[in-house]
């Protein structure tokens, strides 16, 4: 397996309070990554070091490595065209007030495409990706605001992919959402995974074992175990692991 992002020696400081602590996980390529962990043990902090989304928090400090393909992501990577490699996608679905089509369009349009043409077909193609075109496609110039809380989380999933990336960063993607929503993003990233390299931050045990192929799990700020997620559901190598998908606290 082709690792696609390498975190080594990894310190996350905000102020006086470490959230992350010696963090060493290689990502592979093209695979689903699961996090996993209660409330506060650092996963979401890890997953936003990835694409920088910390540079803009005071006080906030980070030492050790973080590579994408063997390039730093702090010091050889500029964060636009980081951000344009590695995209992102939140808890609560957040399209911008605007149209579906300036939506998705959005992204290409300040990477300097203006093309009428060459837009409608990324609109199209990203719309298509996300599985959500057919829903939409009599509605592109009407607001984005207008559509359901699934129908809006394809959206941002569309609009993450319109800008071409390489890896999809997911915040607990599925918590603000009703069941039939929840099975539609779960089908739909786990098909994305054959172009993207994804790495989902999630809270449902279940999840973690119905998409992802591995699994990492966070306590306070350390890593406690990460490896195959069927290996590590049914035979974990640590206790706390154990307790933890049991259910046992968290």
């Amino acid at each position: 397996m082709q690792t696609k992002i390498k975190i080594e020696n990894v310190d996350l400081h905000y102020g006086d309070f470490q959230a992350l602590k010696n963090l060493n996980l290689e990502i592979p390529e093209k695979q689903i990554s699961a996090f996993i962990g209660p409330s506060g043990c650092g996963k979401s902090t890890l997953l936003k070091s990835i694409n920088r989304m910390n540079d803009l928090i005071p006080n906030c400090r980070i030492t050790g490595n973080f590579s994408l393909d063997g390039i730093n992501i702090y010091n050889d990577i500029d964060v636009n065209i980081l951000r344009k490699r590695v995209g992102m996608v939140f808890q609560k679905p957040n399209p911008f007030p605007m149209s579906i089509y300036d939506n998705i369009a959005y992204g290409p349009r300040t990477h300097g495409i203006k093309n009428k043409k060459m837009l409608d077909e990324i609109v199209e193609k990203s719309l298509h990706s996300a599985a959500i075109w057919d829903e939409v496609k009599d509605r592109l110039h009407k607001n984005a605001l207008g559509i359901s809380g699934g129908q809006q989380q394809r959206l941002c999933i569309a609009r993450a992919l319109a800008v071409n990336p390489e890896v999809l960063l997911m915040d607990e993607p599925t918590s603000a959402l009703d069941p039939i929503s929840t099975s539609k993003i779960e089908e739909l990233i786990m098909k994305l995974k054959e172009k993207y390299t994804i790495v989902i931050v999630t809270h449902n045990m279940q999840q973690a074992l119905r998409i992802s192929d591995n699994t990492t799990f966070f306590l306070l700020g350390e890593i406690v175990e990460t490896g195959a997620t069927e290996k590590m559901f049914t035979s974990p190598k640590n206790k706390k692991t154990y307790d933890y998908i049991t259910g046992r606290f968290g």
